[in-house]
């Protein structure tokens, strides 16, 4: 089951909405989110809550739901 999240780019205040399913990684959302705004995926992590979320963790691992709110931030630890 789809779920829609907002993602925000930390950097501008910009959003974007987007469509997920369950099984998407943290990182296939980073990939998207960050070639929406021309932005070098490698270099940037989502943040949700206080949590700091990247890689093969899924969407419904992360106790992402419907209507939650991401944030697109500067990788803390430098990025790839």
């Amino acid at each position: 089951m789809a779920i829609r999240v907002t993602v925000r780019d930390a950097d501008t205040g910009n959003k974007v909405e987007m469509d997920l399913e369950g099984e998407n990684t943290i990182e296939e959302t980073i990939e998207s989110a960050a070639s929406y705004w021309e932005k070098d995926a490698g270099a940037y992590v989502l943040r949700y809550g206080k949590k700091v979320l990247r890689g093969q963790v899924t969407i419904s691992a992360a106790n992402i739901r419907d209507g939650d709110l991401l944030e697109l931030i500067p990788d803390p630890e430098g990025g790839f």
